[in-house]
């Protein structure tokens, strides 16, 4: 075990939070493993303290006289360029800050002249928003392995006319990608640009654009650990500046009469509103830091990790691991898994109650992935990134060795599609205004994710 750990006793950058505690049912308090960091990672720290030094000085952007305002321009166009060098943006290319991975790829979903090609293994995201291309979507189904994949994708490209080829950097449910370099050559030979949903895969791997030749990558702060409500879209502006504003508003608009528009160019003719400065700045910070590491590194202790996790889990009975491809190279550190017989949801709420680990339950947003998998019910997945540690990883397999062994504190029930501890004994943060912090998340948790 220390030699396939000897990568990973330690996080390659500090996150907020790494050492708070949490309450279990049988009183004890210990340190919390967050390994849901592949739904929302925590914040590293260099971008709390970058985001605390950016706020004395929060103004208008763009349009206002004021020192203040002429600062926080700067910074918000500071971070457009930081952000556009963190995924390699030819000179060309447009950085357009969103929400999220989601707002950006329904923007670039309005601005496709044509049909979109995705595959059936893709986050709801990298689906949903191409049926409102202006040739619609068609969706192919994922072969047994990368090689009969990218056969079929060859199909569909020479036989139809595919403005964009749309793939997954890594997938959000095994961790798994097509070969990039592979997918543009093929999508290139046949007239159709590449879009990167990049959602899962940078805060694991590093993508440039102008290296790969990728046209358009879209990715979301909070998976990049800058949970500030930034995202970004970067690639070709051609497209982009042909069409009607994503949002119609303030700061689109170069000049406006009673019978008539002028949109203005260039970002911020998708921008329209008070720009996120904050998020942009918080963006811009974890890309530097992530850029920061050597990508060797950050494979290895990737690697160490999810092999300690993948071996230990493969060591119980009844617990099958996810993968879509036989051939695939190996996964960014997302693993997910099934225990025969066991809901997910339970499982996770008594890995969270009774071990203090935070892993995600469910179907992903990925329900043709999991339909595929034959995996409809959903499962549970851990998610290992540069804040991770060791004992992450091992206090995870504990606790499902003890599920497996029927050690159990707590006696759980479901309420409103939600398992919950009954009579949960755990406070909640003296600090924070929350009455009843169980029961309120299981009333607000959608259960179709």
């Amino acid at each position: 075990m220390s030699s396939v750990l000897s990568h990973a006793d330690c996080p390659l950058l500090p996150l907020v939070g790494a050492d708070v505690t949490v309450p279990l049912v049988d009183g004890r308090s210990v340190r919390h493993v967050n390994l849901d960091g592949a739904a929302s990672a925590p914040a590293l720290a260099s971008v709390a303290e970058r985001v605390n030094a950016v706020l004395p000085w929060y103004a208008s952007v763009h349009r206002g006289a004021g020192y203040a305002s002429q600062v926080s321009t700067a910074l918000y166009e500071q971070a457009r360029e930081a952000v556009g060098s963190f995924v390699g943006a030819r000179s060309a290319d447009v950085t357009i800050f969103t929400r999220n991975t989601t707002d950006a790829t329904n923007l670039l979903a309005g601005a496709v002249p044509g049909r979109v090609l995705v595959l059936d293994v893709e986050h709801h995201a990298n689906l949903l928003p191409w049926r409102r291309s202006l040739g619609g979507c068609e969706v192919l189904g994922v072969q047994a392995t990368v090689g009969a994949t990218l056969k079929a994708l060859a199909s569909v490209l020479s036989r139809r006319q595919i403005s964009l080829l749309s793939v997954t950097g890594a997938s959000n449910v095994t961790g798994e990608s097509l070969p990039i370099d592979a997918v543009v050559d093929l999508a290139h030979r046949y007239g159709a640009r590449v879009f990167v949903d990049g959602a899962q895969l940078l805060a694991h791997r590093s993508l440039s654009l102008a290296e790969s030749g990728v046209d358009y990558v879209a990715f979301s702060g909070h998976k990049v650990h800058a949970p500030f409500g930034a995202g970004a879209l970067v690639g070709r502006p051609d497209w982009l500046e042909g069409i009607e504003p994503y949002l119609a508003g303030g700061g689109a608009v170069r000049r406006i009469t009673d019978e008539d528009v002028e949109w203005t160019d260039g970002p911020a003719r998708h921008e329209a509103g008070t720009p996120n400065l904050v998020g942009a700045v918080a963006l811009a910070a974890a890309a530097e830091a992530l850029s920061s590491l050597e990508p060797d590194a950050v494979a290895a202790h990737e690697s160490s990790l999810r092999s300690r996790l993948v071996e230990g889990l493969r060591e119980l009975p009844g617990v099958d691991v996810a993968r879509i491809w036989s051939d695939s190279a190996e996964p960014i550190g997302v693993v997910t898994f099934r225990l025969e017989g066991v809901d997910p949801g339970l499982l996770a709420a008594f890995l969270a109650a009774e071990h203090g680990v935070s892993v995600r339950d469910g179907r992903f947003c990925a329900h043709p992935l999991l339909d595929r998998l034959g995996w409809g019910d959903g499962a549970v997945r851990a998610s290992i990134g540069v804040g991770s540690r060791a004992e992450d990883v091992e206090r995870l397999l504990s606790g499902v060795r003890a599920w497996v062994a029927g050690e159990r504190a707590a006696e759980y029930r479901r309420e409103a599609g939600v398992w919950v501890v009954v009579d949960d004994p755990r406070p909640t943060p003296a600090s924070l205004d929350i009455d009843r912090l169980v029961a309120t998340a299981a009333a607000c948790a959608p259960v179709t994710v």
